[in-house]
């Protein structure tokens, strides 16, 4: 079974959209390392724990299917451009309601708190297009470059982050929405929350570094 791991993992993890997103609408991907050529993806239209390994869809980066039981996510097309044109080793894409809500007002999320380093200094939002075509898969791409961010909203649709592993993907997908729900919330009291400036980001971000074990 090609892509073993890769596909167990979308297996492990599938079941975590269903903390983030509504009903069957997320998804998530995987490749072998960083340069991989190809990744394996969350099968379209099922529910997140009724799969298993073997079932698991490969594709390449090229977007042609290659392996797996099951017919693989709608949104292969955004996928396959980010491993094209990125080097990152895991995508994750949610419709998770504060990233949502931004999204929906065509908003970025601005610096607000420290840890938006974890994706950049600022989550962009990608210009609309109908899922799971070209065109939505570069206007992500453009987004993020243009951020230097390893996440965007989506223009009424939702978010995507990316990683150099599914489980810091995961990670950073929680952090996002976290920090839209703060942001909102903070707005609806009455507030303007305030920014952190370029050095204060730089400062954590090189703090960030020596982080952890």
């Amino acid at each position: 079974m090609i892509l073993e791991d890769e596909r167990r993992a979308v297996v492990a993890h599938a079941s975590e959209l269903a903390t983030l997103t509504p009903g069957r609408t997320g998804n998530l991907s995987v490749r072998d390392g960083r340069d991989g050529d190809a990744f394996a993806i969350t099968p379209t239209g099922v529910p997140y724990d009724s799969f298993g390994a073997e079932d698991v869809p490969v594709v390449g980066v090229d977007g042609d299917r290659r392996d797996g039981r099951m017919a693989p996510s709608s949104e292969v097309p955004m996928h396959a451009a980010i491993y094209r044109r990125e080097e990152v080793g895991a995508i994750v894409h949610t419709h998770s309601p504060w990233s949502t809500t931004l999204a929906i007002a065509h908003e970025p999320l601005p610096p607000i708190h420290y840890m938006i380093v974890a994706v950049g200094k600022r989550v962009p939002v990608a210009e609309y297009a109908p899922y799971g075509t070209d065109e939505l898969a570069e206007n992500i791409v453009t987004a993020m470059d243009g951020a230097d961010s390893t996440a965007s909203f989506i223009e009424n649709h939702g978010l995507v982050v990316t990683a150099l592993d599914l489980e810091t993907a995961l990670e950073n997908t929680i952090h996002v929405e976290s920090l839209a729900r703060i942001y909102l919330e903070a707005r609806s009291a009455g507030l303007e929350p305030e920014t952190l400036t370029d050095d204060q980001l730089e400062t954590v971000i090189e703090k960030f570094e020596s982080y952890g074990q």
